[in-house]
C-alpha cells in the first residue's frame, strides 16, 4: 500500500473514533525516519489536548489498526498534539483560524512567490485571503496551497 493510501485509510478509521472522544483529527503522517516507520496521529480540542487524550486515542485506535492491518510491516504509533504551529488542512481550518498569523507555501509561484506570511483573513470563494506583513492583501486559490500552518508570534 502506498504512503498516501495508508494515510487515507488511517484517516478514515481514526476520524470517527477521535470525534467520538470529543477530539478533532488534525493530521495523519506516515513517514520513514532512518530504519523505522512512524504513523503519527495529530489530535486537538479547544484548550489543547492532554496526555490522557493521546493515550485514549492510542489505546482505542491500536486494535482497529491491528484488525484492518493497513501497514504490512512494523511501525511506531504516535499520538500527539499538532503543536502551537499546527497545520491548516481543511477549508474549515482557514475559517476557524481567521485573524491568526500563518505561513503558507503554494505548489506553484503566485506572482513569482511561493512563500507567504501574514494574517489569515479567511476563505472566500475558494480563495485563501491573507494580509501580508507589508499590508498588502493576497488571494491564493485554496487548490494551490501546498502547506499552511499557524505561525507563533512571540511579541
Amino acid at each position: 500500500m502506498t504512503k498516501n493510501k495508508v494515510v487515507a485509510t488511517v484517516e478514515e478509521l481514526a476520524t470517527p473514533l477521535v470525534n467520538s472522544l470529543g477530539l478533532e483529527l488534525v493530521d495523519v503522517e506516515y513517514v520513514k525516519e532512518g530504519r523505522r516507520w512512524y504513523l503519527r496521529i495529530f489530535i486537538d480540542k479547544p484548550g489543547g489536548v492532554t496526555l490522557d487524550d493521546c493515550q485514549a486515542v492510542s489505546e482505542a485506535l491500536d486494535p482497529i489498526l491491528d484488525e484492518v492491518d493497513p501497514i504490512p510491516h512494523s511501525y511506531h504509533l504516535e499520538v500527539s498534539s499538532p503543536g502551537i504551529e499546527r497545520p491548516l488542512k481543511k477549508p474549515a481550518d482557514f475559517e476557524r483560524f481567521s485573524g491568526c498569523r500563518v505561513q503558507l507555501t503554494t505548489f506553484t509561484p503566485q506572482d513569482g512567490q511561493r512563500k507567504f506570511t501574514g494574517r489569515l483573513e479567511g476563505l472566500q470563494n475558494q480563495m485563501v485571503v491573507l494580509t501580508l506583513d507589508d499590508g498588502q492583501e493576497r488571494r491564493i486559490p485554496f487548490s494551490e496551497v501546498a502547506t499552511a500552518r499557524l505561525k507563533a508570534s512571540w511579541l
